[in-house]
């Protein structure tokens, strides 16, 4: 099940439960999924579904630094908003934890005492191991923004219209 349709139940059950807020948030989070769907033209893998519920978690954490202390129904807000959000973030790896990754790295690479020079190789390595897999290199060119698609590059997005003309798109975004 992905996140779009765990949220729309989890909306649903809100709203016959009479949670407003809580069906508020969800139906905030899901508009922001399918905005973001409908950018791609394609369904979301669950890292991308990931990226928006994290970008709006950071939103509302900027709502709540910038809003005025004397402002309390605007703060309990935003902090309702960021307990329905967080259930539906990944858990978030704790100092120990990380500390830990980097050591196995850095014993891994039979690195001591790492350098500036030392800094890509290890990144290469802990990367994948504290926030996913990078793309394999053959999928990005240099020049392309999407996979396959070169600056300035038309390929047609629909089919030809009764008059004969296509609609192209550059590649450029």
């Amino acid at each position: 099940m992905s996140k779009i349709d765990e949220i729309r139940s989890a909306m649903v059950a809100a709203m016959k439960a009479g949670e407003k807020e809580k069906k508020e948030t969800l139906s905030m989070l899901l508009a922001a999924l399918k905005n973001k769907q409908i950018d791609k033209r394609a369904d979301l893998t669950e890292e991308e579904e990931i990226q928006v519920i994290m970008k709006e978690i950071k939103q509302t954490k900027e709502t709540l630094e910038m809003t005025p202390a004397d402002r309390t129904d605007i703060i309990e807000e935003c902090n309702r908003r960021l307990t329905v959000l967080e259930a539906y973030a990944p858990k978030m790896m704790g100092e120990d934890e990380i500390k830990a990754i980097i050591e196995g790295v850095l014993s891994e690479l039979g690195i001591e005492n790492p350098t500036g020079k030392d800094k890509g190789n290890i990144m290469k390595h802990l990367m994948p191991k504290v926030k996913g897999t990078p793309l394999p290199r053959h999928e990005l060119t240099a020049g392309s923004v999407t996979p396959g698609i070169a600056w300035g590059e038309k390929r047609p997005i629909c089919p030809p219209t009764q008059s004969g003309k296509s609609v192209y798109f550059c590649g450029r975004r």
